[in-house]
């Protein structure tokens, strides 16, 4: 006999602490995982067949009207999952439980992203706020600025750290960014103005804390949750409709179109696969139209 619930809290251990996979990652596999587990009622894991899988997966289609992406991302939890018991030896099948389950096609949508002016509007927004102290005008620019000129993910840009930053070489250092890879992402001067007029205000108020970006009253990091409310605040104050990852979109569609060639973009951006960067090639239609410009047959008078 062999419990579900405690197999898989010792799975979730083992991808922390010898996968060194990220929390983010981790507690996708403990809610997708769990969440079958208790939907089914499983005790052992020699509760789990490809029939009751097949059905979970049909009633989320069906009766929780999951996208094409979410069923995804549950048959990717359960295949590692098995496969790992299977290594084990706490199941026999493992994998090969959901491998002919058949998954629906993944929608092909454009990524979300602001335009130019958008952006700079969005900029604007966040730094005329009327805030009640002058350190939270320039750190909370100098966070925007950051999505919007150099693509950060949200947790990389919480992680980041002042020896991270180096204005002398004008680059960025990403510290185990998804994936965990490290990465340099160059710092534009426009970029740097705004990170060295927080910096000035980060020393003025005597903050110490390895974090780059740090909380007003408390000498720690900024937070996950504070972010969301700033989020929010300049949402609805600029009322333009956007989140932190479609300012990460934005950073990549723009910088397309100002001629950055794909490759350097992926190393930016810390794709593993130049595949998933070439979505943004669709995406910026002045890119597209830029390169339609070099027709050889463009010159002729008809």
């Amino acid at each position: 006999m062999h419990n579900a619930q405690i197999l898989l809290q010792q799975f979730c251990d083992y991808s922390k602490f010898i996968r060194g996979y990220s929390p983010y990652t981790i507690n996708r596999y403990r809610q997708a995982i769990g969440f079958y587990l208790k939907n089914n009622e499983i005790q052992d894991v020699s509760d789990i067949t490809e029939a009751n899988l097949r059905q979970f997966f049909l009633n989320g289609r069906i009766e929780r009207s999951w996208s094409a992406n979410t069923c995804i991302v549950y048959h990717k939890s359960f295949t590692v999952f098995f496969r790992w018991c299977r290594e084990q030896g706490y199941m026999a099948a493992g994998e090969a439980l959901v491998a002919n389950i058949e998954l629906p096609k993944l929608e092909k949508r454009l990524p979300p992203k602001l335009t130019k002016q958008d952006a700079l509007r969005l900029l604007e927004v966040v730094y005329n706020y009327p805030y009640d102290y002058h350190f939270l005008r320039n750190r909370n620019h100098a966070i925007f600025a950051m999505f919007l000129y150099a693509g950060l993910r949200k947790s990389e840009l919480l992680r980041l750290h002042v020896t991270d930053v180096d204005f002398e070489n004008l680059t960025i250092f990403v510290r185990q960014g998804k994936g965990s890879k490290d990465r340099i992402i160059p710092m534009s001067h426009t970029l740097a103005q705004s990170l060295k007029r927080y910096e000035g205000e980060r020393k003025r108020l005597r903050k110490t804390c390895p974090e780059f970006f740090t909380s007003l009253n408390r000498n720690c990091g900024f937070t996950d949750t504070g972010i969301k409310r700033l989020v929010s605040k300049i949402r609805t104050a600029s009322k333009i409709e956007f989140t932190i990852h479609k300012l990460r979109h934005t950073f990549a569609t723009l910088m397309l179109e100002g001629g950055c060639d794909i490759y350097s973009l992926s190393r930016m951006m810390g794709h593993s696969d130049i595949k998933t960067t070439t979505i943004y090639l669709a995406a910026s239609a002045e890119h597209l139209r830029g390169q339609m410009g070099k027709h050889p047959l463009n010159n002729l008078i008809i």
